[in-house]
């Protein structure tokens, strides 16, 4: 029975576009809100915001070292 509440769990579990992704981290940094709070109204781990956040910021750097390969 586990199992089967994991499989389906996976199956649904939301997807977020990069857009998405970009604008929570955005308003993150903004710092109006504590990322706690930030997580909570957006349903998301803040481990899951930690991640996209140093995705994020190592995109910008490679961007501005003028590396564009992805």
């Amino acid at each position: 029975a586990e199992q089967a509440v994991r499989d389906i769990r996976r199956a649904t579990r939301r997807q977020y576009s990069a857009e998405e992704k970009i604008r929570i981290v955005l308003e993150g940094l903004r710092g109006e809100d504590s990322i706690a709070e930030l997580c909570r109204r957006e349903g998301i781990n803040q481990n899951l915001y930690y991640r996209w956040s140093k995705d994020f910021l190592e995109a910008g750097k490679k961007r501005l070292s003028g590396d564009t390969a992805h």
